[in-house]
């Protein structure tokens, strides 16, 4: 009877003991990836969210940036990651999109991952040289059909955002131009600048200040509503290519199988975040709009996620194609 008692006992110390550590979570610093350098937009995103999260979770979060392969080094760090919520991912749609279709991984990005809630959302924008001739969309696509030689326009490498954002213009407007590609945003804006090239397509919060400086044109946002940051610039509807919609969105992950618990406080604190004035702000200097209240669960991130994917990956998969097409 002793013994039955003491084995009684001691299941439930147990019990109790799995159930507070359960309800402590967190009990060390969380870690957040970024799969990209500092100093870019997703890692400004991320060092925001995450110095308002922890006050919520009474933890530190600890920003590790780690690029390369357009971003999916990172989410496969994730994916190798322990499931108990103290590694997360800041990702966009560059290394959660177009990497999911450029790079061959052995994990799935939507079903293998646990998803937290989508950060922000910004727009893409069609700029070019401040002397380049076309004063409008309509101009743009009349002169880039009679001069096909021209028009050289940087990207960021094949299956990335500026590179599918041009690819996107050209099928939707019967226009060729040459791609130049770049390692990065910033060579691009230097040889733009200098009149090296003609145009680009990059995350329009970044190029903002040499639009404010009239150092660029800016033709069109792509997406179907007008930028609060550059009003007087059209949206691509209003400029005569309706639908032409491109949002850079951003979003947290979870490695796969993250105890509820954890997940939850972990939106919970995410949600805190986007609702506190001063993140607000803080986007909204960097061009960005906070993903509203709708699409800051897990399921929203999970459907826009998919969707997503769906819808770019036969436009990536057709111009990875023809970039490695052999000559005939």
């Amino acid at each position: 009877m002793r013994l039955l008692s003491l084995l009684v006992a001691s299941v439930v110390t147990f019990a109790g003991a799995v159930s507070a550590q359960a309800q402590s979570f967190p009990s060390n610093p969380v870690t957040i990836l970024v799969p990209f350098a500092a100093g870019g937009i997703t890692d400004i995103v991320a060092r925001v969210v995450g110095e308002r999260m922890k006050t919520s979770l009474g933890q530190a979060m600890v920003i590790e940036n780690v690029g390369g392969a357009g971003g999916t080094i990172a989410v496969s760090r994730l994916h190798r990651s322990p499931a108990d919520g103290y590694t997360l991912v800041v990702g966009q749609w560059t290394s959660h999109v177009g990497g999911s279709v450029m790079y061959p991984l052995p994990f799935d990005f939507v079903e293998d991952f646990q998803p937290i809630s989508m950060l922000s959302i910004g727009p893409l924008w069609i700029i070019g040289n401040k002397d380049l001739p076309p004063k409008d969309v309509k101009e743009l696509i009349s002169w880039l059909k009679a001069n096909p030689s021209r028009g050289a326009s940087g990207t960021t490498g094949v299956g990335g955002g500026i590179h599918m954002c041009l690819a996107y213009f050209q099928n939707n407007t019967g226009t060729k131009f040459p791609l130049v590609p770049y390692r990065g945003a910033a060579p691009i804006m230097t040889d733009l600048l200098a009149g090296q090239i003609d145009l680009s397509c990059p995350e329009a919060g970044q190029t903002l200040p040499q639009f404010r400086a009239g150092t660029i044109k800016a033709y069109a946002v792509l997406q179907n509503k007008r930028w609060f940051a550059a009003p007087d610039v059209p949206t691509i509807d209003e400029a005569g290519v309706p639908g032409l919609h491109f949002p850079f969105w951003h979003g947290m992950w979870a490695p796969k199988g993250t105890p509820k618990e954890a997940v939850d406080k972990i939106n919970a604190a995410v949600v805190e975040a986007l609702a506190d004035p001063a993140v607000r702000a803080k986007f909204a200097e960097l061009g960005h709009e906070v993903a509203s209240r709708e699409q800051q669960t897990p399921a929203a991130l999970r459907a826009f996620h998919k969707a997503d994917i769906e819808k770019w990956a036969p436009m990536i998969k057709a111009a990875n194609a023809a970039a490695n097409a052999k000559p005939q």
